[in-house]
């Protein structure tokens, strides 16, 4: 019996959860000398997560990483549940579910490798970026056509928003 299609799960969405790296970022880190790390995140992701949180949509992010650069961005763009350094992403879900009074059917979660795996099969709607490893890919309700950090966050976000007539192109009263 085939499991209902992912876009039935759209319009009961009310919170975003993301992993950073292999997400929001391509997964790769560049050195410094010092030994300082810099990931690239894709503004069009930053954007459309911008629009959901202006638009009323909860969002949280749950990454195994610590850098605080990555905080400042995410904070900089209006999310303001950031948990960084999470080795156990189940107690940072819930914690944060239980904190903002929210069902796991109404979470859409996006990871791309093994640690992301307990959150995902808990979550309504588990997704995932097209480069995401193949363990993943096959609990994902969803595969994102876009690589992780090239606009997988913004695919997710934008099918969410258009389903609950949340994405209306009339964006210039919102940001300017």
């Amino acid at each position: 019996m085939e499991d209902k299609s992912y876009k039935e799960y759209l319009e009961h969405i009310t919170t975003f959860i993301f992993d950073v790296d292999g997400v929001l970022t391509d997964g790769t880190i560049q050195l410094t000398t010092s030994g300082e790390m810099y990931r690239t995140m894709h503004t069009k992701d930053g954007f459309a997560m911008k629009t959901a949180l202006n638009t009323g949509f909860n969002m949280c992010i749950i990454s195994g990483g610590s850098n605080e650069g990555v905080r400042a961005r995410l904070e900089g763009l209006g999310v303001k549940d950031v948990y960084l350094g999470a080795h156990n992403k189940i107690d940072q879900l819930n914690d944060y579910l239980k904190n903002n009074n929210i069902k796991l059917e109404n979470v859409l979660y996006m990871g791309d490798d093994i640690p992301d795996v307990p959150v995902m099969k808990l979550v309504g709607l588990p997704c995932c970026p097209q480069d995401a490893v193949p363990e993943i890919k096959s609990i994902s309700k969803y595969v994102s056509h876009k690589n992780g950090g090239k606009g997988a966050v913004r695919d997710v976000i934008e099918q969410v928003l258009k389903v609950q007539g949340k994405w209306d192109g009339n964006f210039s009263a919102k940001y300017d």
